[in-house]
Formats: structure tokens, C-alpha cells, sequence
């Protein structure tokens, strides 16, 4: 590549790159695994793409790690972790938390295990946190290949007691993945504290504008970066230079806009944990959160994320129904209902439509808080409870 001394990465379109003469083309398809983040020698874009390659670092240098590739959405991300620990018919037992985004567990179901045929097991929160005893008998009865989990819960914003639980998996010699999506590297880098892959849905806080879809897998070891590379080559898991160019431009502005989702999420919390109209306020960084220890142990004074559920009074579960529709439809043209999170823009989701079976909780709101200024947002918020 050419260095044309641009101030910003370029954008590299390009299928196919030129190769000088057939000894550097035997050198670039031998050096594509092992050294992906290595300038020149680009072959072809499924493989890797110099501007893609640019944002990979931006992403390593976040999370402090080795290396870093960049996929097509967040679920690409997840297959691609558990792909590195798939021997076929061999493969052994895989442990997930249940306690996990909501389209990870429907993925368990509908490709590792009736696609895949992996024996997956799960492991279970009790009264809002997790038994590390339970976990560890777990751990020791069926030796799994992996054990995943998230830092922080969806929706329920469950702080787990990472630290221990991953001393607990390396003592049974089991690798470990996190999905750090809530958390982010602002509050908590994983993969310092022994984890083995991190990944993110990227389409969230580290992109946070809520116009493209992408997944990062960070980890240190070259072994497992060399079978991640391998699967996302032929699994065509690589995400375009162009969404790779914005997500270069979004993650230089990633850490002032969440300490500001932080801040913002944390006033809004005890505002709404103060509200007549007002049962419970989930927040970790509340003093009446169940795993407030956990998180103040993990994230230190450096905040508790962006997001909060909370439950609305009613007399019962139709009267909380109607309230929670009633407060739905007041913002409507200013906090509007969208099935996602992270963007700089506040947007709401209730819980019982899309949680159901797991949470049949009807007055149950989760608030993606975002960076605007926070007395308009307590005043639109206030305002719609009013309305109920």
C-alpha cells in the first residue's frame, strides 16, 4: 500500500489487491493467518482489507490486547468465538450462562444445538446473582470446553462476580469468553484479568450512532487468533471497509460518549428511583442493586454503564400493562421504542413483549440511556409519567 499521507484512514474498496509477481503472492497467502495486522500484502477483502485492518487496531489499542477482527454483526462474533473451541464429534460439554443477551441463548437452540448437535449446558442466576458454589460443582462435573458469560445482564443488569468466577474456570482448566457489550473496555478490559476472548456487539457503544452492524473478538493468544481467522475467512464473516470506515471515525469520539451514558444514566436512576409513579429501579450503580457489590468491586468509581430497567406501579399486572403503554406512547416523538441499544440517542424497550416466557414482567421498561443533556431528559421522562 501506498502512503498517501492522508489524515484519515483511507477507504479501500477493492475486492482484490494487486500482487507484484508470484513470489509475493506465495508470501501473502502464507503470511495471512499469522500476521493479519501487518501492513501490505493484501489479498482479498473476505481475507482482510487494509481499512478494516486500520480499525482492528483502533479496537486493540481500547481493550489492550493482541489482536482484534472485526465481523458483520455481533451474533458473527459470537460464532465465530465458539467456533475456535469446536472439534466435531469430539467437542465436549459448553457452558453458558443463561443470564445473557436474548438472541445469544435463541442462537444455543437454534444452531449449536439442533444445526450443530453441541451438548450445551447452562448455568443459572438465583435471586438476582450467581452461586459460585453451584458454579464451580458445574465446572467440576462436566470439564467444558468453554464457559461463557456477560459482565452485565440483559435486561435485568446483573453484575457478575467475574474475577471469581474466571479463578474458578482456569482452575478447572476451562478457557473463557466474555461479552462485554454492556460493560465496554471503558469500564472493564476482560482480557487483563485472564479471559481468553472478549467480544462486543460493535453496532452498540463502540459504534453508538445506531447506523451500522458489526462485532469485534479480541484476545491475546496467536493460536486461538489463528483459528478465528481461519473460520471467518470461510464462513465469510468480514465486515465491509465502508461500515468499517465509520465505526474508524465513531470509536475516536468512544470514550467521551460513554463516561457521559455513565453519568447520565447514573442521575437518571436515582431520579427515577425517587418517582411516586416508580416500584424498582435496576441500576448497578444504586445502593438497593442486588449485585452492587460486584459491580463497584469490578468498575471502581469509573461508573456503571448506560443502562437501566425499571417497573412501573400498577394495582396489577393489566393496570401495569396499560401504564407501561401509557408512558410508551407520551414519548413517543421523543424517547421512541426501538429494539436495540448504545446510540447517543435515548430509546426505550418493554420488557414483557420481547422477554415474556423469561420475564412476564408488563410494567418493565428498559431505558438505553444516551448523551443528551440530562435535565431535558429527566423533564421528557417526568413528563410521560405525569401522563399515566
Amino acid at each position: 500500500m501506498k502512503n498517501i499521507n492522508a489524515s484519515h484512514t483511507p477507504l479501500y474498496r477493492e475486492a482484490g489487491f494487486n500482487l507484484k509477481d508470484s513470489k509475493t503472492a506465495k508470501q501473502a497467502f502464507s503470511a495471512e493467518i499469522d500476521h493479519p495486522h501487518e501492513p501490505d500484502n493484501y489479498i482479498y477483502s473476505r481475507y482482510r482489507n487494509p481499512t478494516t485492518v486500520a480499525v482492528e487496531k483502533q479496537i486493540m489499542e481500547l481493550e489492550n490486547c493482541n489482536w482484534a477482527l472485526l465481523v458483520e454483526t455481533g451474533m458473527a462474533a459470537i460464532d465465530v468465538a465458539v467456533s475456535i473451541f469446536q472439534k466435531g464429534k469430539e467437542t465436549g460439554p459448553c457452558l453458558f450462562f443463561h443470564e445473557i443477551y436474548g438472541g445469544t441463548n435463541s442462537f444455543i437452540d437454534t444452531v449449536l444445538i439442533k444445526r450443530r448437535n453441541m451438548d450445551i449446558r447452562r448455568f443459572y442466576a438465583n435471586n438476582g446473582s450467581y452461586d459460585l458454589g453451584e458454579l464451580e460443582n458445574m465446572l467440576k462435573e462436566i470439564s467444558p470446553e468453554f464457559l461463557y458469560f456477560e459482565a452485565v445482564s440483559n435486561p435485568m443488569l446483573i453484575v457478575a462476580d467475574v474475577k471469581k468466577i474466571m479463578a474458578l474456570a482456569k482452575q478447572y482448566h476451562c478457557k473463557i469468553i466474555v461479552d462485554n457489550t454492556f460493560g465496554t473496555p471503558y469500564l472493564w478490559k476482560p482480557l487483563l484479568d485472564g479471559a481468553d476472548l472478549v467480544i462486543h456487539s460493535v453496532t452498540k457503544y463502540l459504534s453508538g450512532h445506531g447506523n451500522i452492524t458489526a462485532g469485534v473478538i479480541c484476545g491475546n493468544d496467536k493460536d486461538l487468533m489463528k483459528e478465528a481467522i481461519e473460520y471467518r475467512k470461510w464462513a465469510g464473516h468480514f465486515l465491509s471497509p465502508d461500515d468499517a470506515y465509520r465505526l474508524g471515525t465513531q470509536l475516536k469520539t468512544f470514550e467521551l460518549r460513554f463516561k457521559q451514558h455513565c453519568d447520565n444514566a447514573s442521575v437518571l436512576a436515582e431520579y427515577l428511583e425517587n418517582h411516586p409513579k416508580i416500584e424498582e429501579v435496576l441500576y448497578p450503580g444504586l445502593e438497593s442493586h442486588p449485585t452492587r457489590k460486584e459491580a463497584v468491586d469490578l468498575f471502581g468509581n469509573k461508573g456503571f454503564g448506560g443502562m437501566l430497567t425499571f417497573d412501573i406501579k400498577g394495582n396489577s399486572d393489566e393496570d401495569k400493562r396499560e401504564k407501561c403503554n401509557c408512558f410508551i406512547s407520551a414519548l413517543e416523538n421523543t424517547i421512541p421504542l426501538v429494539p436495540t441499544l448504545g446510540e447517543v440517542d435515548t430509546i426505550l424497550l418493554p420488557v414483557e413483549p420481547v422477554w415474556g416466557a423469561k420475564y412476564p414482567l408488563p410494567g418493565v421498561i428498559r431505558l438505553s440511556v444516551g448523551i443528551e443533556n440530562i435535565e431535558l431528559l429527566k423533564s421528557r421522562i417526568g413528563e410521560a409519567l405525569e401522563k399515566i
